[in-house]
């Protein structure tokens, strides 16, 4: 599906154009086509490819999807692919933002997500002063937009990590605690494969052998690294915090499973000796003094009370109980 398809000059916008005058626009000198698409057939990408000349590999890799966010160079061109994350009750819902990038066009194929990119090309359309740099800064705008949407999640991540740990130490809650950090934790290890990837990739466009396209704009993709280096920082730590409470929680479970042993054994050494006492007078043998004693019951009972009742206090002053 077609979004928009616009052609800009000296940073400023020409016209919306449409798909058949693609090729003669891009020809034209200090002139770049900047084309949105929304889960597009495959029709529709090889006629994207016939007007923008694109490489085969990178269409075919756009029509798939389910790639690792990568950036791959295709002699003068670029070949980008971002994942969209986005949280929803609780749940990270994964889409894909393929962008082509050449000297003088930029074609964004989005799959698989709601988000939308107006926003972006309209903030460049305001800035003329930056948009005049052509095709290279338009991709900055693409993959800023799609890392400063990574912020929020992180945010979300820690604040819901941050209930579970308040809530670790309260008795009986640390299976369901295990079950929400294992939880977080898979949520979390998705947001790592979408930032790590790419903060790898896009650490060659700025210093160094920098794609013509990105000559222009190598400041700003410094700036995406440093937010994507900031965001896998803020991920890692989360991981790790993870990992700790998982072990506390785990710990609790032990000991909240020796408090009960704890407690089973020592009414069991009370009732061990109540049975022990039960036991010897229970015997059969006519010479035992206590069985002719008229007081001898009660004496007995008493005595088995006096000394499970010394017991208990034991066991009670010792933690046990």
């Amino acid at each position: 599906m077609l979004i928009n398809c616009a052609a800009y000059q000296e940073g400023r916008k020409l016209a919306d154009i449409p798909i058949v005058d693609i090729s003669e626009y891009v020809c034209r000198p200090d002139c770049f086509v900047w084309v949105g698409l929304r889960d597009p057939n495959a029709a529709e990408l090889e006629e994207m490819r016939l007007e923008f000349g694109l490489h085969p590999l990178a269409v075919e890799d756009a029509h798939h999807g389910h790639q690792r966010p990568k950036i791959e160079e295709y002699g003068d061109s670029l070949f980008a692919v971002m994942h969209l994350l986005e949280l929803v009750e609780q749940q990270l819902i994964v889409g894909e933002l393929n962008v082509f990038v050449g000297a003088n066009y930029v074609l964004s194929v989005r799959s698989g997500s709601r988000q939308e990119f107006l926003g972006v090309r309209q903030r460049c359309e305001r800035e003329p002063h930056l948009l005049k740099h052509g095709a290279g800064f338009v991709f900055y705008a693409l993959m800023d937009a799609v890392v400063d949407r990574y912020f929020p999640i992180v945010d979300a991540f820690e604040s819901e990590l941050e209930t579970i740990e308040e809530q670790i130490f309260a008795k009986g809650s640390a299976r369901s605690n295990i079950e929400r950090l294992y939880e977080l934790k898979r949520r979390v290890t998705v947001l790592k494969h979408a930032v790590a990837p790419l903060m790898e990739a896009s650490g060659k466009l700025h210093g160094g052998r920098v794609p013509p396209v990105c000559v222009d704009s190598q400041e700003y993709f410094r700036d995406v690294y440093d937010h994507l280096n900031r965001i896998n920082s803020s991920v890692d730590a989360i991981r790790d915090t993870i990992g700790t409470a998982i072990q506390v929680n785990l710990a609790m479970v032990t000991i909240e499973e020796s408090e009960v042993n704890k407690r089973l054994a020592a009414w069991a050494g009370i009732f061990a000796v109540a049975t022990a006492f039960a036991g010897i007078w229970g015997m059969n043998f006519k010479s035992m003094p206590e069985l002719q004693w008229e007081y001898g019951y009660p004496a007995a009972l008493l005595l088995i009370a006096a000394t499970c009742g010394i017991l208990y206090r034991r066991f009670k002053r010792s933690g046990w109980l």
